[in-house]
């Protein structure tokens, strides 16, 4: 409990005290034709980003374990356009991960925009459909997956100088920083935890996301050429349901703590600008907290960390999620 109380009470004073760094984008910012895909689209912070994003032109693809059909009908009018899908995905479940890959490429679609976004803090453990702890399966290994596939299937598509790359943007949390070291000798390994270390395990599990995120801009990148921008952020407190999940006893105390952070729609805004703007298009590794920009820890930029979580993972993946023949 005392571990809750002090997360709220930390995000209750980011609401107004992180000093932005960059600006919002004006409404005009414009990303006709684009193709992009958002997890977890049907609700909170996803919904919003996929609102805005399909206002501003973009062909918005909501990946979503639910909210089929409704969800994507709400997109569609809050955004006043009709370029806007739904696509099934459990990423609690690899073989459901692949289900959404192999539609991706059979359709031979090609992504400008990638948010990965979905996220959940369970109560108590719970395993994924591979036996792995929840927040592990779905902030990052459904998301190592879905970019192993993506680059391996052509979906996104690396690009010479020149050319706009595509953008790859991790929704990540501050709360990485809280995470000791990562424990390489027991990677993977399912962790069982009850209400007091919930949100240990979700740190744990955002430095996880950011050290690949930092990783995968290294690999894919260099100093003298951006070939997939790859950006990261944390978008600050959310008036979401992230924590619906919640103990019965906590949610009186919850449901109006979350009416003072800011809306989805407000918390988006930094993620439509490492989508949308020109300055993320140009350069890769930003990462954001809110609107200001940030280094991540040193944890979660170490090289040789970096390199060690590119190798058990991709282990992992080779193990529990082998990539399927076209």
């Amino acid at each position: 409990m005392r571990r809750i109380v002090e997360s709220i009470a930390k995000a209750l004073r980011d609401k107004g005290s992180v000093e932005a760094t960059v600006s919002p984008l004006a409404p005009d910012v414009r990303i006709d034709g684009k193709r992009c895909l958002v997890t977890g689209a049907n609700t909170g912070l996803g919904k919003a980003v996929a609102i805005d994003l399909a206002r501003r032109g973009g062909h918005v693809l909501m990946a979503c374990r639910g909210g089929h059909p409704h969800a994507g009908e709400e997109v569609r009018r809050a955004s006043g356009s009709d370029r806007v899908e739904m696509l099934r995905v459990d990423l609690a479940d690899l073989r459901s991960v692949h289900d959404l890959c192999d539609t991706l490429r059979n359709r031979q679609v090609v992504l400008d925009i990638a948010v990965l976004n979905a996220g959940l803090m369970p109560a108590r453990a719970r395993r994924s459909h591979e036996g792995f702890e929840l927040m592990f399966a779905v902030h990052f290994l459904a998301n190592r997956v879905l970019l192993d596939r993506w680059l391996a299937d052509g979906v996104i598509r690396p690009v010479t100088a020149g050319d706009a790359p595509p953008r790859v943007v991790f929704v990540a949390s501050e709360a990485h920083r809280s995470s000791g070291p990562i424990d390489f000798e027991r990677f993977g390994a399912f962790q069982d935890y009850g209400i007091r270390d919930g949100l240990k395990y979700y740190g744990l599990s955002k430095l996880h996301l950011c050290t690949y995120a930092t990783e995968l801009s290294r690999r894919l990148n260099s100093d003298a050429e951006t070939r997939v921008a790859v950006h990261a952020l944390c978008p600050g407190p959310v008036a979401s349901d992230i924590a619906r999940e919640a103990p019965l006893a906590l949610r009186p105390l919850l449901t109006p703590i979350m009416r003072l952070f800011p809306s989805p729609a407000r918390a988006a805004e930094p993620v439509s600008y490492l989508c949308c703007a020109p300055d993320p298009g140009a350069r890769s590794g930003m990462y954001l907290h809110i609107m200001r920009e940030k280094r991540p820890s040193d944890l979660a930029t170490d090289p040789a960390n970096g390199a060690r979580l590119w190798d058990v993972s991709e282990a992992l993946v080779r193990r529990y999620a082998p990539v399927r023949p076209a």
